[in-house]
């Protein structure tokens, strides 16, 4: 019965993925099925602490990159393989999977991508897009993007309940992003 109510709900997640493509013009996430549901422990990359933390209300304005064929084939944070075609990207801090509206407002262009990686380590950066998510928001060839990353809250539960995961109480206040010490 677990494993029909699994399937229920994976099937209910990509019937809304699809709408919301479909009906909005927004391609959906796709790529290697996700392996449960993780949060992660804090980590330090070049002399910085991260802490990863469920963030269901995460909408924030920044800089994108892309990663792509140096890293195509490589295993991701959350164990899959990297494919740079598929409508994934990398949050340094945000739950894996977590499904996120990424919209770049230089052209109007939006796509929802799934959460599956660690990254980007740059300062200034806030999201680091697959070679498909990138090309789909119109900035393959110039390599950085300003864009809005919006944490879809709905679908990313769906996730999470098929992971087997209970759902949570709202998230605590946002840690500003820069911050590199332990919230308090």
């Amino acid at each position: 019965m677990a494993g029909f109510r699994t399937a229920a709900l994976l099937a209910a997640l990509a019937v809304t993925a699809a709408a919301c493509g479909s009906s909005r013009g927004i391609p959906g996430p796709t790529g290697t099925p996700y392996r449960g549901y993780i949060v992660g422990q804090p980590y330090q990359i070049n002399g910085r602490t991260y802490y990863p933390r469920e963030d269901l209300g995460y909408d924030r304005t920044g800089t994108a990159s892309w990663y792509g064929s140096d890293f195509h084939g490589r295993r991701t944070a959350n164990g899959e393989t990297y494919d740079m075609n598929a409508m994934t990207a990398a949050h340094p801090t945000l739950p894996m999977p977590t499904i996120v509206r990424v919209t770049n407002l230089e052209n109007g262009r939006s796509v929802i991508v799934r959460i599956n990686d660690r990254g980007p380590f740059a300062e200034d950066r806030i999201i680091d897009m697959s070679r498909a998510g990138a090309r789909e928001l119109g900035f393959e060839s110039q390599g950085l993007a300003r864009v809005r990353v919006t944490v879809l809250r709905e679908a990313t539960l769906q996730l999470k309940r098929a992971a087997g995961v209970a759902a949570v109480a709202p998230p605590a206040p946002a840690v500003p992003f820069a911050r590199a010490e332990a919230p308090r």
